[in-house]
């Protein structure tokens, strides 16, 4: 079997190097993937908004499987394209990502076929009557800009001049053009959050291993909103019980709801949920593996992962059985100075070989990473993910936190609680580690 894989992040060389390990894999391509990336896989450049120069790759490669890790080529409709063309692709319809795509489009989705979520207090296409309706509205308030925003369209406040000032950002000034154009008020949900990942050919699923992923920039849940800052594993996150009542009032729902609305659906499927004191909610869909969640899970695959993934986009997953190992696992992102505003670049990064690898026992993914011979330089926000997995939670963070002890490039700020013990009600709030 021989396998491309679209993106260029952390969670693409994840893929990469755990897709690597199949005996049925014969080569493995990356577009346009990163200069860590390099190491593992021939990598082609690529622009990610242009599927049918995806789908023309493919073709020239004879691609058995091409698998896609990030949301843009998907919602810009990759898997019709390649679809077309006869073209085997791991990947949801371009009407399927719109669950990602659209903020409104999911909440109207899940409103339709009874998925347990937050309920809406309104959506809005003009700034004034958002602010007109801030008056009236409960506290914490969630506001979503429609659109893909990299991360950063979502924010969760309890404070009224702060979602007057989000408001302008986005509907104003336009700082995410046009996924801004309309946004979504909604109640914010209290408790802990937890991201429930399937591969489902559309009617048969697996799960991934349960992950819990750190949103805001800084220890203690401070700071921005960014793509992701780091993301552990363990089997304690899903009890037997609430595994059964997620997969029955929200995983078997949406594919049921997919089905009756005649929406193809084969690849990844992302639950971000909110465990409130009512049941698990909704709080976002994604179309594909999280970021850095993947990193996470790929140190805990104990199967044939390439083997599950031609099966899902084949329709036959059936006939796979996952199984994961009894250990835990920990991602921390190294992240460049500024992020996720203004990330400063270019810096270089020392303590990996020529490789880019490091001598620590811990596993070093690439994101942001460009390469020149046989150093390494930043070359986007959030710069590398490193990961470890072992027997409990506290090994797996003494072995990671080790290794990022021995990465470093100017301006570097990663968050040193991922994976920490947390305080009932929230994680514990401590002091922001800037290294």
């Amino acid at each position: 079997m021989k396998i491309l894989v679209i993106g260029g992040g952390g969670r693409e060389h994840a893929l990469v190097w755990k897709l690597a390990q199949s005996s049925s894999v014969e080569k493995i391509w990356c577009a346009p993937g990163n200069g860590g990336i390099e190491s593992d896989a021939e990598c082609f450049p690529l622009d990610l908004n242009d599927v049918r120069a995806a789908s023309d790759l493919a073709a020239m490669l004879s691609a058995d499987l091409t698998i896609v890790g990030p949301e843009i080529p998907l919602v810009g409709g990759i898997a019709d394209e390649f679809a077309t063309r006869g073209l085997t692709l791991l990947g949801p319809s371009k009407t399927a990502a719109q669950l990602e795509g659209s903020k409104i489009f999911a909440k109207k989705f899940m409103e339709r076929h009874g998925i347990p979520t937050a309920a809406v207090y309104g959506i809005y296409e003009q700034a004034v009557d958002v602010y007109t309706d801030l008056c009236s509205v409960d506290w914490p308030l969630v506001i979503k800009a429609d659109g893909l925003a990299a991360g950063k369209g979502v924010l969760v406040t309890s404070s009224p001049d702060e979602a007057t000032a989000f408001i302008d950002r986005v509907m104003e000034r336009k700082e995410f053009g046009e996924a801004g154009r309309r946004v979504l008020l909604e109640e914010g949900l209290q408790g802990d959050e937890l991201s429930f990942i399937i591969l489902t050919d559309g009617k048969n699923f697996i799960r991934m291993a349960p992950t819990r992923d750190y949103k805001r920039a800084y220890d203690g849940d401070r700071g921005p909103n960014t793509g992701g800052m780091g993301a552990y594993s363990t089997d304690d996150l899903l009890p037997a019980e609430l595994e059964k009542k997620i997969v029955e009032t929200i995983v078997r729902p949406t594919l049921a709801g997919l089905e009756k609305d005649g929406t193809a659906y084969r690849g990844f499927l992302y639950f971000g949920l909110m465990l409130t004191q009512q049941g698990p909610k909704v709080l976002e869909f994604n179309c594909r593996l999280g970021d850095p969640e993947t990193q996470a899970i790929m140190m805990r695959v104990d199967f044939d992962f390439a083997q599950a993934c031609m099966a899902s986009a084949r329709g036959e997953l059936s006939s796979v059985q996952a199984k994961w190992a009894p250990a835990s696992s920990v991602c921390v992102v190294l992240a460049s100075k500024g992020y996720p505003e203004k990330p400063e670049v270019g810096e270089e990064i020392s303590g990996l070989d020529a490789e880019g690898r490091v001598e620590a026992p811990g596993k070093v993914f690439h994101a942001g990473v460009r390469r020149e011979a046989s150093q390494y330089y930043t070359g986007g926000g959030r710069v590398i993910g490193v990961a470890a997995s072992d027997q409990d939670l506290s090994s797996c963070r003494r072995v990671t936190y080790s290794t990022c002890s021995s990465i470093a490039f100017d301006g570097q700020h990663y968050r040193s609680d991922v994976g920490a013990p947390t305080k009932v009600g929230g994680r514990a709030a401590v002091e922001a580690r800037n290294a």
